[in-house]
């Protein structure tokens, strides 16, 4: 039996409500059938007060086994890295995490402000917010670039905003089953079964964006033209599988006929657009997108779009605007 800590920083609690929503596996399987111990989360932990402190003490000193230890939220290091604008159990979440991090057999960041920072560590960051291992796409994060697990591996990030309810819980009966060393991860610790194709895999608007057909409005039908071209879906170069494991088994943002945001990739969110541009196609000369798929270059982009263009059918053409 694999024993699991979930802890929540500086968090809006949105993984812990994915989490909780999980199918395949669901919460419940993970207890019944997987044989996964919960020593405690904040929405399943039964221990209050002193007697929850008392865990958490016999943990960090590593009394009691603790195989997985799963942190959600950013690390709060404000005011001056004391982390007192973050208190639990009587003493800042920073102290616990960095008691805790080195007694765990494996350590897992669930969603963006765990993993490199979020929405809580975009400038000015007053709560002087960091992810457990990034900040950003700069390695090192609150516990340090060279910073290795009981069982020698690095913090494993599961990105999102909030993460797939399903990333979280296949993960967690792959490390709670031994199989922690046949993850394979990415440049940024993330596992490559779940990052390595882009968020346009599997989009059902990609006949429209080889053609360069953009919708005209959010929301329009769940296959009429492309997002990216004019309300700045971040599809083609984001590493997801939102259009691949669906939502509530069901649908996307890009299905529903909102852009993709982007939100497993470090820079969400990208505040450095300009005021008013979040859902609109940055562009170079007014023609070309600012932000362009993995490969391509504004020259060949050019091209394309006019090859494109002159060999689009009619149906694809039909109630579309053509960019």
């Amino acid at each position: 039996m694999a024993t699991l800590l979930w802890f929540q920083g500086g968090a809006c609690s949105g993984n812990t409500m994915s989490f909780l929503n999980a199918e395949e596996p669901t919460v419940c399987d993970l207890l019944t059938d997987f044989g996964i111990e919960f020593l405690w989360h904040p929405s399943l932990g039964m221990e209050l007060g002193e007697q929850a402190q008392a865990l958490f003490h016999a943990l960090a000193r590593g009394e009691k086994p603790l195989d997985i230890f799963v942190f959600e939220g950013t690390v709060i290091r404000a005011p001056n890295g004391t982390g007192r604008y973050n208190m639990f159990a009587e003493r800042p979440m920073l102290e616990w995490v960095q008691m805790l991090a080195p007694q765990a057999g494996i350590v897992v960041a669930i969603g963006d402000c765990a993993c490199w920072g979020g929405i809580p560590a975009v400038a000015p960051n007053p709560s002087d917010s960091i992810g457990l291992q990034f900040l950003r796409r700069e390695a090192g994060g609150f516990l340090g670039k060279d910073f290795r697990s009981k069982l020698g591996l690095p913090v494993i990030n599961i990105p999102g905003c909030p993460a797939h309810p399903d990333w979280i819980t296949q993960i967690v009966v792959a490390l709670a089953t031994g199989r922690a060393h046949d993850i394979a991860l990415d440049e940024l610790n993330r596992p490559k079964t779940f990052f390595t194709s882009f968020t346009q895999t599997g989009c059902t608007r990609n006949q429209y964006f080889e053609y360069k057909q953009s919708t005209l409005e959010f929301g329009q039908g769940t296959r009429k033209g492309c997002l990216f071209y004019e309300f700045g879906c971040r599809g083609p170069m984001t590493r997801s599988p939102c259009n691949r494991i669906l939502w509530n088994r069901q649908s996307s943002k890009t299905r529903a006929g909102m852009p993709c945001t982007g939100c497993t990739e470090p820079e969400f969110p990208f505040f450095d657009l300009a005021p008013g541009t979040v859902f609109k196609t940055q562009k170079i000369s007014g023609t070309i997108p600012k932000d362009m798929p993995a490969g391509l270059d504004p020259i060949s982009y050019m091209g394309l779009a006019a090859a494109a263009r002159v060999a689009a059918p009619q149906w694809a053409k039909e109630d579309m605007f053509v960019v």
